[in-house]
């Protein structure tokens, strides 16, 4: 295992909770590259600037199905069961529009904070805030009411309309 990759990775899980990673080769590269491109158009400007060609793309295994997309020892991306990638809250700090947006009201705050699921009272009571473009299993930022960062990412089990 790289140690100086593990040191970054080390400040997110614990050594238990890794289990592998590998830098990725260049095939993986591309196919994870155009991944992130298709899922989040709106990065295609700054995608080669994210994720440079010739610096290693290290992928780690975590606990859960979780894996981590690291550049330059900087988690970007993640996944789960390798389904869609979404961004670390870091990066979806540093351009905030490049996802769809959900905000919960004020109560619901220290809930998500703790790992509670969001549910469609939270966003559809006064301080919710729902984007009706929003389909059913769609990665999106949850927002909080009078909050400018996002609390967290995930993805939606039904649509706006739905909900």
């Amino acid at each position: 295992m790289d140690d100086s990759c593990f040191g970054e990775i080390a400040a997110i899980f614990s050594a238990e909770e890794v289990s592998a990673q590998n830098q990725v080769k260049a095939s993986v590269q591309r196919k994870i590259r155009q991944s992130i491109a298709d899922e989040y158009p709106l990065l295609e400007p700054i995608l080669d600037d994210l994720m440079p060609k010739k610096s290693p793309l290290i992928v780690a295994k975590c606990q859960n199905h979780l894996n981590l997309v690291l550049v330059n020892n900087v988690p970007l991306f993640f996944n789960i069961r390798d389904g869609p990638y979404m961004p670390t809250l870091r990066l979806l700090h540093q351009y905030p529009d490049i996802m769809k947006k959900l905000q919960v009201d004020r109560g619901a705050i220290k809930f998500v904070l703790s790992g509670a699921n969001i549910m469609c009272p939270g966003l559809t009571s006064p301080g919710g805030v729902l984007d009706d473009e929003v389909q059913a299993e769609t990665p999106v930022a949850i927002m909080a009411e009078g909050k400018q960062h996002a609390l967290a990412i995930g993805f939606t089990k039904m649509s706006a309309t739905d909900m």
